[in-house]
């Protein structure tokens, strides 16, 4: 394996140390004025129910014959109800009972719907028309109905009654993160995290999940209220457990007295309308609150060399790896891909197309909007869509097979040991491949801790010196920065950072300069010669400009409508194609004359590498 060498590890300066997580969401929280009284009100309600056995004056449950219905005293501070029981004891037990019971069923309905909604929005197919099934009879069921037959069966327990009714409030926890998955994965973010190695749980939990949890916030506190409400109106119409102190059997007792003592029927009525409204008001604070995440951790001097090391040892140890003087880094064989049509059918975009790429070497694909050049690259990733078929041809990495012939998620399967580890990718649209969620040195850091396994100090200390490395002066900021507070250009930066932080052998590089202007493009064209020359790394650009080949590829293949019409050396192609399509594309790209003004087949004969690569190249 080829070693990778690079500058020493510059001293890091100490940064802040983090704020804590929950510190930060907490102080946001409160600077809320609704979210600080919500949290007033329902602390004060939880408190008590919790020091219910300390705050009552007498046990829930004892009864006083001789002060049925008594009014306020000194004993009594809330009277007494129709059975001589103290209202406060009863309505401090009854609280522990109602908010358990609340905060059952919730439990119980995000456990079901939120795993079932995130697995169908993010793989779709069979699980998606599952889970959409199963939410579809759930829904069909009368709730109430159910709820009376499960009494009828089970008994009056209100712990039985809400895990039911959880289940049923599932779907709607299963339709709101299925609906908000299916809106993000096709972000090209989603795309990048799946490239730098992580796993599908861990895109779910880090990037997907963060794009839920707004929604289910509101709809948790929604259904903590909703249970606390059916519960209630479940006992108030006698079909709870009587024995239990609830407020729902409160309203029960506290309606049959209500013209001699209506006070016993305000008290419980009042602590469900409080508590109801404080749990809406607290979800939209805390949503609020955790939609500014936490900042990433601080770095140390010197901590980036346990990243070589652990480079070092997943080289040592990786499985499929070829000494320097085997076979191709890269060989893509005959690869033919398609798509089904409406009519039954299928359509080629990708038909027969081979190369070889070799270490150290920078190898262009280039061709017009619809040549299939980014159809091969996403191939080589295996980012293609779901129902992309793989017709023919195989693609290997090191003589290991990564893709062949059939089914793109069997692929996914080969390739997944590879990505980020092996192979790194720099995208097209900068800004899309950054989650707008995090900050840049999270997704900076996170390959590394996870792919490696080195601790936070040492991959932030790596990641700093990356960012060094392309070109970035104030290293620390960017890491604190999330992706709206920094430029396009800094954006695709730390993406090119991004890509070789865990040191890959192959880098694929998407258009890394289109959506960029000229002066940038020509910034970025240099960090990547720099780094390809400096830590020998091969490269598969994806590119439409024949100026950025002239300036960075050894070799160029030449694609059109799918095919290969034209590959080889660069000074060869340039100086001397052989194909039309290929005289086509380099006549575009002088300054001094319109596309396509002579015929096809011309080539000017004075048409050097040095005449190229100045009228073309973005430098």
């Amino acid at each position: 394996m080829t070693e990778h060498t690079g500058s020493t590890v510059p001293p890091v300066p100490a940064s802040p140390a983090p704020r804590g997580r929950g510190g930060e969401v907490a102080r946001r929280l409160l600077r809320n004025p609704l979210g600080l009284t919500a949290s007033v009100v329902l602390g004060l309600i939880v408190l008590g129910a919790l020091l219910a056995g300390v705050l009552s004056p007498f046990d829930p449950t004892y009864a006083d014959i001789r002060n049925i219905l008594a009014g306020s005293s000194p004993d009594h501070p809330l009277g007494t109800d129709s059975g001589g029981r103290d209202v406060l004891s009863r309505l401090l037990w009854g609280g522990r009972t109602t908010l358990l019971a609340a905060l059952l069923c919730a439990g119980v309905a995000i456990a079901v719907g939120v795993p079932a909604g995130l697995l169908a929005g993010y793989f779709a197919g069979g699980i998606d028309a599952a889970g959409t099934w199963v939410t579809n009879i759930v829904l069909a069921l009368p709730s109430m109905i159910v709820l009376l037959a499960m009494r009828a069966a089970l008994g009056p327990s209100v712990w039985i009654a809400m895990a039911v009714f959880g289940v049923m409030l599932a779907p709607g926890f299963f339709r709101l993160a299925r609906t908000a998955v299916r809106g993000v994965r096709a972000e090209l973010y989603i795309d990048a995290a799946r490239v730098s190695g992580l796993s599908d749980a861990r895109i779910l939990r880090r990037h997907v999940l963060s794009v839920v949890r707004a929604p289910l916030i509101i709809q948790g506190a929604l259904v903590c209220g909703i249970a606390i409400a059916v519960q209630s109106g479940l006992e108030f119409l006698g079909l709870g457990d009587a024995s239990v102190p609830t407020w729902g059997v409160m309203l029960n007792e506290g309606f049959r007295s209500v013209y001699d003592a209506p006070m016993t029927l305000l008290w419980p009525a009042l602590a469900i309308a409080v508590t109801t409204s404080a749990l809406v008001l607290l979800g939209n604070a805390l949503r609020d609150a955790l939609e500014d995440p936490a900042r990433a951790g601080s770095g140390g001097a010197g901590a980036a060399a346990a990243v070589r090391d652990a480079v070092a040892r997943r080289r040592s140890g990786s499985a499929g790896a070829v000494p320097d003087g085997g076979g191709h880094l890269l060989e893509v064989r005959d690869l033919r891909i398609a798509y089904p049509q409406g009519d039954g059918t299928t359509r080629q975009v990708v038909d027969g197309v081979s190369f070889t790429l070799d270490r150290g070497e920078v190898l262009g694909v280039v061709g017009e909007s619809g040549s299939g050049k980014s159809q091969t690259a996403f191939a080589v990733l295996v980012l293609l869509p779901g129902d992309a078929l793989i017709t023919g041809g195989t693609i290997r990495i090191d003589d290991e097979l990564t893709v062949g012939p059939g089914d793109v998620a069997v692929d996914q399967g080969r390739l997944a040991p590879l990505r980020g580890r092996r192979i790194g990718y720099i995208p097209q649209e900068p800004m899309s491949n950054l989650d707008p969620a995090f900050t840049v040195g999270y997704q900076l850091t996170r390959p590394m801790r996870h792919l490696l396994g080195v601790p936070r100090a040492a991959a932030t200390a790596r990641a700093e010196e990356l960012l060094r490395s392309v070109g970035i002066t104030d290293p620390t900021r960017i890491m604190r920065s999330y992706p709206h507070e920094i430029s396009g250009g800094m954006a695709q930066r730390v993406l090119i950072a991004g890509a070789i932080s865990c040191e890959p052998d192959l880098v694929i590089a998407d258009e890394p300069t289109t959506a960029l202007d000229v002066t940038v493009q020509a910034e970025v064209l240099d960090v990547l010669r720099d780094l390809q020359q400096r830590l020998g790394l091969a490269v598969l650009l994806v590119t439409h400009n024949f100026g950025v080949v002239a300036d960075l590829c050894d070799r160029v293949v030449v694609m059109r409508d799918g095919t290969v019409v034209e590959s080889g050396d660069v000074r060869t192609i340039l100086r001397e194609p052989t194909d039309g399509y290929t005289a086509s594309l380099l006549e575009a790209m002088l300054a001094d004359k319109p596309p396509r003004a002579r015929p096809l087949a011309t080539v000017a004969p004075d048409r050097s590498p040095a005449r190229t690569e100045n009228q073309g190249s973005t430098r």
